[in-house]
């Protein structure tokens, strides 16, 4: 039957996720029961697109990124398909009918990721726009339940927050991303000569990201709030932590919150929530 298709397909997404990421998939576990599934299927596809730039180096990655994107767009137009990936995430882009102009901009950002090693402050922009934006976006619409009004109004937040996660990422993986795969995503930055006052300057624009997107937490639906505030402090807390760490410690060692610490996170919003204190 098409059923249990459906949900070993959705299986693998939440293996997928659970197997890349702790932090989200135990903020996923925060969500309510039914927006679940439909978060892993849109972190399943961005995982394994951004593992065919990442980490397939021994491999033909255009090609690979190719054909996944030409399957990827097949599978929502057929709404199946044989990649478990891409059919669990067919089913929720076409169920919400998510905007496919959010996943040209996503292809867009993993295809730059092949050629472009530096970016200039407009390619920066429209790097983390196609990378990270668009995937809180994405996610906008299951929290948003069809309810279009109510997207429009948090779109600027969710692109905020999806941002600040990416930059977050960013500033943690400089050391990985210049000697690993040669690239400096932050304008005007080279790991050769990043200094205390570049890494001050990226950490007011974080900041600024982090501020907007907690205006939109407070807006959200209660089925989804509590989770994203979860996800949200958990970046957040890593953030603080990386700004807490001398810009040299920072190109030597990749920071980390340890699971005690996540734990904690999750107790504190917790009691946050149980008194209306979000």
């Amino acid at each position: 039957m098409i059923s249990i298709f459906h949900k070993v397909s959705s299986e693998c997404s939440r293996t997928t996720t659970e197997g890349y990421s702790t932090s989200f998939s135990s903020a996923i576990k925060l969500l309510h029961k039914s927006m679940r599934p439909h978060i892993h299927h849109i972190y399943g596809f961005v995982r394994f697109a951004d593992e065919i730039v990442d980490s397939f180096h021994d491999y033909d990655k255009a090609g690979l990124l190719a054909d996944f994107k030409s399957q990827t767009y097949v599978a929502i137009e057929k709404g199946i398909s044989l990649n478990p990936i891409l059919h669990s995430f067919q089913l929720t882009v076409n169920h919400y009918k998510i905007d496919r102009h959010l996943i040209d901009a996503f292809f867009r950002s993993m295809e730059s990721d092949l050629q472009q090693q530096q970016y200039d402050v407009a390619g920066y922009e429209a790097y983390i726009y196609g990378s990270a934006e668009v995937v809180g976006l994405m996610c906008l619409y299951v929290f948003c339940e069809g309810d279009e009004v109510l997207y429009r109004k948090l779109q600027p937040f969710a692109r905020s927050l999806g941002a600040a996660f990416q930059k977050v990422n960013f500033l943690r993986d400089v050391k990985d991303d210049f000697t690993g795969l040669h690239r400096m995503y932050f304008p005007g930055c080279d790991f050769a000569n990043f200094s205390e006052s570049q890494k001050r300057e990226i950490e007011a624009d974080i900041q600024h990201d982090f501020e907007m997107a907690y205006k939109g937490i407070l807006m959200l639906p209660v089925k989804s709030k509590f989770g994203v505030y979860v996800a949200y402090k958990y970046y957040l807390s890593l953030f603080n932590k990386i700004k807490r760490t001398h810009h040299a410690r920072i190109l030597d060692e990749r920071i980390r919150i340890p699971n005690y610490g996540k734990l904690f996170i999750v107790a504190k919003a917790g009691l946050r929530s149980q008194f209306n204190l979000l």
